[in-house]
């Protein structure tokens, strides 16, 4: 405690990709040396030489932290030996069976196991499944002969990360905090105490891990709310961005959510399904997780009858129609593709024998289940003249949208961008 009020404690943050890097900034601002662990060496090479691969770092924010090793970025986990601190942050995606994959929590704590000493902090911080901390840390690391409370002190702290959020970033973002123990909650508060605005101790890890999960499915389970909304909206007639709109009047009661091509990201798709397995484990189905996964996994699908429907409306079939997509990542503004819904979308009609180009300011260059390859094309007068068909898939705010139907033959709008587009809305079929 006293080395961490002096800023004396080193502190590693272990992964450094969307959630480490902008942390391990936080904590080297807020006076503390930062060794930033990663195996890949690619990505440690380029933060040695000052340069960000993670949008919400910017390398003008990063380089002075580099240059004056406030950051020390390396894939040598020897300098764990040194340090007081470390707060792992590894991705934890699903397996093709939607089980929940923690090899990357195990291979970093096995690491960390080698050079745990007294007084040492383990900080979980990547999404998994209630109990994680307690059942699969805390047994590695108590092999060693050490015992968490006593000499050495272990949390999990959810990150909150919102990719390309203006208003909330790291340092802003209320913190959610439990301790193994009483006293490792205390220590893992007067650490992130040091960088973070706010922070919000809960009784135990578990409860910290269910407040993640908690969060996420509420948006997963809300968005699928709302997207089947959509297909009964498609059915009856009805606008549902107009019915959207006229409910979020209400002064109470009400949250509006909108539907979509799908969900995409490192979140909301995946995090709900740590639940419902953990659940199923107890003999309890996670009825509302699974129907919403169900909607949502469809929306890719009822886009690309959409598309068969405006094709259609204009005696063209698909095989052979060559289409635009607008925006490829998951959310708009950002560069992340990861689960994006795009990606299912442009599989979809690629596999009926559609001619695809796509456009994305923020994305080069994507793969198809690690196959197809494509490149983005030129967002340019030409390039919509000779679409058959443009669908908007993530409403990125840098495109002209006026521009877009105005030298567009037809337009699929699946997250109502055009709507205050008034010039040639006669192209224009939305979701």
């Amino acid at each position: 405690m006293d080395r961490i009020r002096a800023r004396s404690a080193r502190v590693a943050v272990l992964g450094l990709g969307y959630v480490g890097l902008p942390l391990a900034c936080e904590f080297a601002r807020a006076g503390f040396t930062v060794q930033g662990i990663d195996v890949d060496g690619a990505k440690i090479g380029r933060l040695k030489s000052g340069r960000s691969h993670v949008q919400d770092v910017p390398d003008e924010r990063l380089q002075p932290l580099i240059e004056s090793e406030a950051i020390l970025p390396t894939d040598d986990f020897s300098v764990l030996a040194r340090c007081d601190a470390v707060i792992i942050c590894v991705p934890t995606p699903l397996r093709k069976t939607r089980d929940p994959d923690i090899s990357y929590i195990v291979s970093a704590v096995d690491e960390i196991a080698r050079y745990v000493h007294r007084g040492m902090l383990v900080v979980l911080e990547s999404t998994t499944y209630p109990g994680t901390t307690e059942e699969v840390i805390q047994p590695k690391l108590e092999a060693t002969g050490l015992r968490a409370g006593r000499d050495f002190f272990l949390a999990f702290s959810p990150e909150r990360v919102d990719p390309g959020n203006a208003g909330f970033a790291t340092h802003n973002t209320p913190k959610i905090l439990g301790g193994v123990t009483p006293a490792c909650g205390r220590v893992a508060g007067a650490l992130y105490e040091t960088a973070i605005e706010r922070v919000i101790q809960v009784s135990s890890t578990r409860a910290a891990e269910m407040v993640k999960l908690l969060e996420n499915t509420f948006r997963s389970v809300n968005i699928g709310l709302v997207n089947e909304m959509a297909l009964m909206c498609d059915r009856l007639g009805l606008d549902v961005w107009e019915i959207i709109d006229a409910a979020a009047t209400k002064p109470f009661g009400f949250m509006p959510f909108y539907p979509g091509p799908g969900l995409g990201g490192h979140c909301i798709p995946i995090d709900p399904h740590y639940l419902s397995w953990k659940l199923k484990s107890l003999n309890y189905t996670a009825r509302f997780i699974e129907l919403a996964s169900e909607v949502n996994t469809q929306m890719p699908h009822y886009v690309v009858s959409k598309v068969v429907d405006v094709l259609n409306s204009q005696q063209k079939s698909v095989r052979g129609a060559r289409i635009l997509i607008l925006g490829v990542a998951y959310k708009k503004d950002v560069g992340d593709v990861r689960e994006s819904p795009a990606l299912d979308v442009i599989k979809l009609l690629a596999d009926r024998g559609a001619d695809i180009r796509y456009n994305d300011p923020y994305a080069d260059e994507i793969s198809i289940d690690g196959g197809q390859k494509y490149r983005s094309v030129p967002l340019d007068r030409d390039e919509l003249e000779a679409a058959g068909l443009v669908i908007i898939v993530t409403n990125h705010s840098s495109y002209d949208y006026a521009f877009i139907v105005a030298h567009s033959r037809s337009v699929l709008d699946t997250r109502n961008a055009t709507r205050d587009v008034t010039a040639g809305r006669e192209k224009i079929r939305r979701l």
